[in-house]
């Protein structure tokens, strides 16, 4: 079968520096036409330095970049027909809006019949016709980026390619830019590779996510199997907000045992985890109920704790509850720490719960916990033991292994 002139496929891709570390390291993704996928992970992940290499803006140390069914390894970028759109737009301050667009038009040396009618029909797809005499200077931040996508979208490339493009405006244009560019790629059909940190820009926006760290994929997944089954616990604690808990555990029977009581698992999962000893359970702050508010119960387990912390945010209530663990357990989450660019994940249980809950701090108070939602993690390698592979993505075998820290992101 034929492939189309805008699909990606990276094959077993590894980039390496001077000093030998790989900033890239054996990564495999398939792009497919028309596909949003997103490249995700904390900074040093080799995101970046992975779409540089779709581009040709970096050279492959070894692996094949395959574009179209043709291998593009020794193509410059201006023979890949690929658009990249910049964090920094790079607009040209002096060119008003409208030759900022056209620019790569006039390099192509197209018919001015032509570039004119090009410009105005990607300035009406990106609202701005009536901003097409202003210089970029004169323009907010979500208009130059859409003047930097505008001009991509002239030049009828194969694929665009974004390098963290919202990183520069503040949080309230970047939802809404997130919007837009998600109309936009859907309008246009276009085959597009965004690279971002922000965890909420790859699970709004991407078709699949790319979960990279230290060079290496960890799973590549939809963002709904990413949320539910994370396959390591990198992928768990870098997914979600607030993060999942993790807390030690131990399996006894169908039962996991936890710093504050006993929760019934599900047999299948109890059963992939039995005999492991001491293990890292994952739990998702919404997983929990205040008991006395909950009026419908499936399966699960109550336990009463004390409550340290209370966040009312209305709709919501954040309880925290501080809990023990042994040092194994807390070195590991150091490491997640450290492995998340910092990302707090304290020994205390996060609960989200309904705005409704009456919890006080300094009590105690009965929750519910959905046992179901539980996932067992191995402290040594960081796997789920308990993921359901089946909706989980693509998970790498080198995602658990131990690798030495990347040299670039």
């Amino acid at each position: 079968m034929r492939s189309s002139p805008s699909e990606i496929d990276i094959k077993n891709i590894v980039k390496r520096y001077g000093d030998g570390f790989p900033a890239v390291n054996d990564v495999s993704i398939d792009v497919q036409d028309g596909e949003f996928m997103i490249l995700v992970g904390p900074s040093g992940c080799g995101k970046s330095t992975l779409l540089r290499m779709i581009v040709g803006l970096e050279d492959i140390t070894s692996g094949e970049m395959v574009i179209g069914g043709k291998v593009v390894n020794d193509l410059a970028p201006r023979e890949r027909n690929l658009a990249m759109v910049f964090q920094n737009y790079a607009l040209y301050p002096h060119l008003t809006v409208y030759e900022n667009i056209a620019f790569p038009l006039r390099l192509a040396k197209a018919p001015d019949a032509e570039v004119d009618e090009k410009v105005r029909a990607a300035a009406k797809t990106l609202e701005l016709e009536e901003h097409l005499e202003r210089k970029p200077g004169n323009l907010s931040g979500g208009q130059r980026q859409r003047v930097a996508m505008g001009r991509a979208i002239v030049r009828q490339a194969d694929a665009f390619l974004f390098d963290e493009p919202l990183s520069n405006l503040d949080a309230k244009l970047r939802g809404q830019m997130r919007t837009e560019i998600s109309r936009l790629q859907k309008r246009l059909g276009i085959t597009t590779v965004y690279v971002t940190h922000d965890q909420t820009e790859a699970m709004t926006l991407g078709h699949r996510v790319a979960v990279l760290k230290r060079g290496l994929l960890q799973q590549l997944a939809t963002p709904r199997e990413l949320y539910e089954n994370p396959g390591n616990l990198f992928v768990a604690g870098f997914i979600g907000s607030p993060p999942m808990n993790f807390l030690p555990a131990t399996v006894e029977g169908t039962s996991v045992k936890l710093p504050f009581g006993t929760v019934k698992l599900p047999p299948e999962r109890a059963e992939k985890a039995a005999g492991k000893g001491l293990l890292m359970a994952g739990i998702r702050p919404e997983y929990f109920e205040d008991a006395s508010v909950r009026t419908e119960r499936e399966p699960g387990s109550t336990f009463r704790a004390q409550v340290e912390v209370v966040e009312w945010l209305g709709n919501e209530t954040y309880a925290y509850i501080p809990f023990e663990a042994p040092p194994e357990v807390e070195e590991q989450l150091r490491q997640l720490e450290r492995d998340l660019d910092g990302e707090s994940l304290h020994t205390q249980l996060v609960v989200s719960l309904d705005g409704a809950s009456q919890v006080r701090e300094g009590e105690y108070a009965e929750f519910w916990v959905d046992g179901t939602k539980i996932h067992l993690f191995d402290p040594a390698t960081g796997e789920n033991l308990t993921v359901d592979r089946e909706h989980a993505g693509r998970i790498p075998a080198t995602a658990v292994a131990q690798e030495e820290p990347a040299a670039a992101g």
